[in-house]
C-alpha cells in the first residue's frame, strides 16, 4: 500500500502516519524529518533547506524531491509507505506521480486531516521537543514532569524556531496557499479521503484504520 497524510501543520500527520506504519508495516516518510537529519548531518541538501525551515516556509520543490525520491530508494519503500509532509504542492504531487509511474507503481489513497486553525496554533504553540533525543512534549498536553527537562534522558527542552505563533500563523498561511490545492489534485484522481483530526489520537487512529481496510 502507497498513501499519503496530508494536513496542515500541527494536524497530527507525524503520529498518525507512524501508527499507521507500525500497523499496517510500512515505511514512514516524514519530509520534515528528513530535513532536520540533513540539517543536523550538514549535508548539502540540509544546508539548503535550512534558512527555509526556521523561516517557517516550504523548502523548495528541487531539494524537497531529491531528498524524498532517494529515500524511496531505500529497501524499507519497496513493499509500501505512507507520507507525511510531501507532497505540499503540485509540482511535487506531480514529480512523485511520474517518478512511480516509471516503476509501473501508483498512490493507492491520499488521507487529509482537517484541523480549524484555532486548534492548531493552541497545538503547536504549547510543543516542545528534547534537544537530545528528540522526544516531543506539550505544555498543555503532555508536559514533562520536570519543567524544561526530558523524562526520557533528561536532556533540555527547546521550542524549534518554526513552533513560535508568529511562524506557526506563517506556516498556516503557506498551506492554505500551495498544500490546500492538491485537494482538488487528489479528489480529480478519485484517491482523496478527508478525516476529521479534532478528536483525540486513538479516535483518529481507529478511524483511518477503518477507511483504508474497508477500501
Amino acid at each position: 500500500m502507497r498513501l499519503v497524510l496530508l494536513g496542515p501543520p500541527g494536524a497530527g500527520k507525524g503520529t498518525q502516519a507512524a501508527a499507521l506504519a507500525a500497523e499496517l508495516g510500512l515505511a514512514h516518510i516524514a519530509s520534515g524529518d528528513l530535513f532536520r537529519e540533513a540539517v543536523e548531518r550538514g549535508t548539502e541538501l540540509g544546508l539548503q533547506a535550512k534558512s527555509h525551515m526556521e523561516q517557517g516556509k516550504l523548502v523548495p520543490n528541487d531539494i524537497t524531491i531529491r531528498m524524498i525520491l532517494e529515500r524511496l530508494q531505500a529497501a524499507d519503500a519497496r513493499d509500501g509507505f505512507i507520507m507525511d509532509g510531501f507532497p505540499r504542492n503540485l509540482e511535487q504531487a506531480q514529480a512523485l506521480d511520474e517518478a512511480l509511474s516509471q516503476k509501473g507503481l501508483a498512490l493507492d489513497k491520499v488521507v487529509c486531516l482537517q484541523v480549524s486553525t484555532e486548534e492548531l496554533v493552541r497545538r503547536l504553540g504549547g510543543r516542545w521537543v528534547c534537544r537530545r533525543c528528540q522526544a516531543p512534549y506539550h505544555m498543555v498536553n503532555n508536559p514533562p514532569r520536570v519543567a524544561g527537562k526530558c523524562d526520557r534522558c533528561g536532556g533540555e527542552l527547546y521550542q524549534r524556531p518554526d513552533d513560535t505563533e508568529e511562524t506557526i500563523r506563517k506556516r498556516l498561511d503557506v498551506y492554505l496557499a500551495e498544500t490546500a490545492p492538491l485537494l482538488n489534485y487528489y479528489r480529480g484522481q478519485g484517491k482523496l479521503v478527508e478525516v476529521n483530526g479534532t478528536p483525540g489520537v486513538e479516535a483518529v487512529s481507529r478511524e483511518l484504520l477503518s477507511i483504508l481496510k474497508r477500501r
